[in-house]
């Protein structure tokens, strides 16, 4: 997989997580492939954890 899949699969995974914990109002529709429609409050502090760990090969 290249940076580029490695990155999306990080986002949606982690914005899938924050949904799913009962972020206030977030939901994901990632039904159309390429396409993420989000709408709600995103906790951006540990959205950028992730894409840093994706970026340095973490988990």
């Amino acid at each position: 997989m290249d940076i580029q899949g490695t990155i999306a699969e990080a986002i949606i995974a982690e914005l899938q997580r924050q949904a799913e914990i009962g972020e206030p109002g977030l939901t994901l529709d990632a039904s159309e492939p390429g396409y993420l429609t989000v709408d709600g409050r995103i906790d951006l502090d540990a959205l950028i954890m992730v894409i840093e760990g994706a970026l340095a090969g973490g988990p």
